[in-house]
């Protein structure tokens, strides 16, 4: 039998080449590789037979290995056979023995690596590996950036030179050796620790220390620590603005509310120039209700925005939070010449909005747009919350009143029907029966009849819910003391009007007001009355309102008050419910009502807080 040659039991492809580079064997593997015989390559030339190993590393290797006499070794990709050889020639007097290794699986896990290696070397994390004696093998270039040591300072060094630099806790040092060993002897496939640390310019920070087993020759444990300090901070405020929430919804006052927001924000997101406005319902602008020391030290007071002015009624209309990051240049501000370059403008949903504002552009970030939006989302349930509490207690307040005006009512009805009683009982024991007359007969029965209508009309007035006045429309005071004229006793000869002016308030309610102030001068006067209307509020800085004076029998002072009560024993009241439901009506329009003597005698009704008054409209 024919022993087989050495070279044809490797597992290698093998050839020889002579000094011209013609095949002089070829072993088994070889044929395989080259998919041609022995009989067929024996004596031929390798560039003649293999045209497409000229561009390849082959020829340069060869030449080289030939020429200087020295070994060559080279990784050469086979497309056919979708594999990497690794080519080792070595040079003799006769020629070159080339060997061929399959490397295919080597190299593809140096490709792995190297993606591996370079994902690494791109995150932003920290990532270090250990061995089993807890010395760092590897650390990629963000380990300087998060935590403030590099490879030259930490790699060949014990975990604790990390621990270290990084200026952590010994307690917490602790911790990351106990989770390192966890995973390093299998007790846990991954451990995770959130610790402070200080960072490369010595500020605290907070990191997230993970643990993972690794394969690899040398290295058993990575350990990745990832910089969470803003998303720490983040939650951090985030668990603050709830204990706000609770705060907000304890109180039902709107103005505490917003002060409350304003200075959360200032503590918690750091937002030292900021304010709240809130909508003025009536007149229809935003009026500032709370700030920070920085806002008022910067503009002396907040602006009142009108309808259309500036980027702040702009956003309450659209509705949605709006970033403006560089003020310079930005069309529609209220204050071209505003120091303020960077806003963050944020609807409190129909009640207002909520400012801030800084001295730098690009100040704020997505992340200052979500916490102020959460900010605002909480004080407007706050003030929504505070609205409905506040409907509540008006509701039950007004079913009071209402209650005590009905008792009133009551009880003026049964005085009334008493007196009317007692004058035909008297009027009996007088005259006889025989000679007795109905007291109200003739001049009198019409009298007694319109006071009676009268009553009935002011009963039903005095008995409407105070708070709910009908729609508001714009009135000319001059053409409504005409209104009320017509339907009162009172001579419209006997009424001067001091200037003109004008106001918004219930029509009906309006008219039957002034109506019942005429009637009660009537009541009061022993002939004709005289009465004067004016305004007042605008001269002397005072709330805006006007006057009814007239010249009829003075009311004592120590009954200017209780004229202004439907329960008053007072001759005042006979006709009617009189000057109380003068107030009631002023009350349900928000105004208030008093009763003084004027400076020459008579009775002055003053009704201030009237804030829709405006004078001298043609």
């Amino acid at each position: 039998m024919r022993p087989v040659p050495i070279v044809d039991r490797v597992t290698d492809a093998f050839f020889a080449l002579d000094t011209s580079f013609r095949f002089t064997y070829l072993n088994e593997r070889a044929e395989t590789l080259l998919k041609r015989s022995r009989e067929d390559l024996i004596g031929r030339v390798m560039w003649d037979e293999f045209p497409q190993t000229v561009e390849t590393q082959f020829p340069e290797g060869f030449h080289r290995a030939m020429d200087e006499q020295v070994p060559v070794s080279f990784e050469i990709y086979h497309a056919p056979l979708e594999t990497w050889f690794e080519a080792r020639a070595y040079p003799s007097e006769t020629g070159l023995s080339v060997f061929m290794r399959d490397v295919s699986e080597r190299k593809a896990q140096e490709t792995t690596l190297a993606q591996h290696a370079a994902v690494v070397e791109a995150i932003r994390d920290a990532v270090v590996t250990l061995d089993r004696n807890r010395e760092i093998i590897t650390v990629n270039g963000a380990t300087e950036s998060v935590l403030g040591a590099g490879r030259s300072t930490l790699v060949g060094e014990h975990v604790e030179t990390l621990t270290e630099a990084a200026g952590i806790d010994d307690d917490d040092a602790v911790e990351i050796g106990r989770a390192i060993t966890d995973v390093d002897v299998g007790n846990a496939t991954r451990r995770q620790l959130e610790l402070p640390y200080v960072g490369p310019g010595g500020d605290d920070r907070m990191g997230e220390f993970r643990f993972v087993p690794v394969e690899d020759n040398a290295a058993t444990v990575a350990a990745i620590v990832r910089d969470i300090t803003d998303q720490h901070e983040y939650d951090r405020v985030v668990t603050s603005l709830h204990e706000v929430t609770r705060w907000l919804l304890e109180s039902d006052d709107p103005e505490e509310i917003c002060a409350i927001a304003v200075h959360a924000g200032s503590d918690l997101l750091d937002l030292p120039i900021s304010g709240v406005w809130l909508l003025e319902e009536e007149q229809g602008y935003l009026e500032p209700v709370a700030g920070t020391a920085g806002a008022h030290d910067e503009f002396g007071g907040l602006p009142r925005f009108n309808p259309g002015e500036g980027l702040v009624w702009e956003v309450f209309e659209g509705g949605e939070v709006e970033l403006f990051d560089d003020l310079d240049g930005t069309d529609g501000l209220y204050n071209p010449e505003t120091p303020l370059r960077s806003e963050i403008i944020a609807p409190i949903g129909t009640h207002g909005v909520l400012m801030t504002g800084s001295y730098d552009p690009h100040w704020f970030d997505e992340t200052d747009v979500d916490l102020i939006s959460t900010l605002v989302e909480n004080t407007r349930a706050a003030l929504d919350r505070a609205d409905r509490e506040r409907v509540l207690r008006d509701r039950t307040a007004e079913l009071e009143r209402q209650t005590e005006r009905l008792e009133a009512v009551a009880e003026i009805l049964s005085n009334d029907l008493q007196n009317q009683l007692e004058a035909v009982a008297d009027a009996l024991a007088d005259d006889g029966a025989d000679e007795w007359e109905f007291p109200l007969a003739e001049d009198t029965v019409e009298t007694t009849l319109d006071r009676a209508e009268r009553l009935v009309d002011d009963v039903r007035e005095f008995a409407r819910n105070a708070s709910a006045v009908g729609p508001r429309s714009r009135l000319r005071l001059e053409s409504t003391i005409d209104d009320a004229l017509a339907d009162s006793r009172l001579d419209p000869d006997n009424v001067v009007v001091d200037a003109p002016a004008a106001l918004r308030a219930d029509p009906d309610r309006f008219v039957h007001l002034l109506q019942t102030a005429f009637d009660s001068a009537v009541a009061r006067a022993d002939g004709d009355v005289t009465v004067q209307i004016g305004l007042v509020g605008f001269e002397d800085g005072g709330s805006r309102g006007f006057f009814l004076l007239d010249d009829a029998a003075e009311i004592p002072p120590n009954a200017h008050d209780r004229v202004l009560d439907p329960t008053a024993d007072d001759d005042t009241a006979i006709d009617g419910l009189g000057l109380a439901l003068v107030r009631a009506i002023a009350e349900a329009h928000d105004w208030t009502c008093t009763v003084t003597n004027g400076d020459n005698g008579g009775t002055r009704i003053e009704i201030r807080e009237v804030t829709t008054l405006e004078r001298n409209l043609e």
